[in-house]
Order: C-alpha cells, then sequence, then structure tokens
C-alpha cells in the first residue's frame, strides 16, 4: 500500500498518524489550528472544486459534505473521541447515490453507490434485481471490478424470503446497499481532483441505474 500524499493534503497524514497516538480532547483543542489547515479547509476546497464540476456535466445540484472529526461514542467500547481519518460525500441524486473519498494514515480510496438502501427502498431493489435490472446490475458489478472498483461484499449470508436459494441474482439479493470501491494509486493521489472525477464518470452508469431501480 503506497504512502504517498496528495498534494491537495500535503500533511493530513501526518496529522492523522499524530492524532490516532494522542486522541484526546486536550491534544485536539491545542492543534486545531494544524487540524484545520492540514485537513479541513483542504478537504472544503475539495469538496467545492468536485461539487462544482459534477454540476456542471449533469446539470443537477450535488451536495458535498465533509464528516465531523468528532466520533459518535454513546454507544461504542471505544471512547476515543476523534475519527482518525478524513472522509468526504457528494450526494448526487435523490435516491442517495454518492459519490465517497477517504483518507487515513493507511489507506486513500475513492468510492460510490448507496451506503445502505432506505426501508422503502430495499423492496423496489430486490424487485429491480428479481425483474428487469438483474442481468444488467450483475454485469456492471463484473465490469467495474475489470475497472479497478470492488462492490463491497452482501451483508446478508442468505437470500431472503421469497426469492428462492438457486436464484440466478442472490448474491444481489442478500445485499442491503452497493457501494464500489478502488484504492487509489499514487498517480491518482497526486491529482485527487482529476483523480474522483475520474471515478465519478466510471460509477456514473451505477448512479443511473440505482435511480432508476429505486424510483417508484
Amino acid at each position: 500500500m503506497t504512502n504517498a500524499l496528495p498534494p491537495l493534503f500535503p500533511d493530513a497524514r501526518d496529522f492523522l498518524a499524530a492524532l490516532a497516538q494522542n486522541n484526546s480532547r486536550d491534544w485536539f483543542t491545542a492543534h486545531k489550528d494544524r487540524y484545520d489547515a492540514a485537513v479541513k479547509f483542504p478537504a472544503l476546497r475539495l469538496l467545492d472544486e468536485i461539487s462544482e464540476a459534477i454540476a456542471r456535466r449533469s446539470g443537477a445540484p450535488v451536495t458535498g459534505k465533509l464528516f465531523r472529526p468528532q466520533r459518535d461514542v454513546r454507544f461504542s467500547k471505544d471512547k476515543t473521541p476523534y475519527n482518525t481519518h478524513l472522509h468526504l460525500m457528494w450526494t448526487l441524486n435523490s435516491s442517495g447515490c454518492a459519490l465517497f473519498f477517504g483518507l487515513a494514515p493507511g489507506y486513500c480510496t475513492a468510492g460510490g453507490g448507496i451506503m445502505g438502501f432506505s426501508k422503502p427502498q430495499l423492496p423496489r431493489w430486490r424487485a429491480a434485481v428479481d425483474g428487469a435490472y438483474g442481468d444488467e446490475i450483475a454485469a456492471l458489478v463484473d465490469i467495474l471490478a475489470l475497472k479497478g472498483f470492488t462492490a463491497k461484499n452482501p451483508e446478508l449470508k442468505r437470500v431472503p424470503a421469497p426469492y428462492r436459494k438457486a436464484h440466478p441474482h442472490g448474491h444481489l439479493l442478500q445485499r442491503k446497499s452497493l457501494t464500489f470501491w478502488h484504492e487509489m494509486s499514487a498517480r491518482e493521489q497526486a491529482a485527487p481532483m482529476p483523480a474522483l472525477m475520474s471515478a465519478y464518470l466510471i460509477l456514473e452508469p451505477v448512479f443511473a441505474l440505482l435511480d432508476s431501480a429505486l424510483t417508484a
């Protein structure tokens, strides 16, 4: 795994690694200016650049989100207060399709899809897989794997009722989400803006298919 740093975030990994070793509110407060300079402000810049580029192409509004550094520790045994990664998300349509970017000391990833189907979307997804969309979705999963975008594993161990266990697209019916992930190369990390736009273009058929399949 490469440790190359994108120029947009020249000091982000150093800060996140230091935070991992000093994960306390006192340390973070004392180094808040460093967080802003190394992580927050470059992230906000990238959010704006990608949002504008996608909106120009799609003609639709894009909503960018910088995930907050504070962890929700209410129901976690791990009470360390801060995340030691940077995660960004661009929501692309009303179905919740999104483009993702993740940076941490040990990884740099681009991804896309829907993290979790909503309660109304799940039966629509299963009906789509069982019907007109099944072959297309299955083919798209294989095509994207060849392009370096791997689908996250299904959440369910068995094909849900009322679908038969030997369903030709059982692995898709076992899903409660559909996301694809790509470990960014050193070259891609060196130019995160074009790399993320390339990821968007590769994943564009996924976004269109999910939006169509999940829209009532």
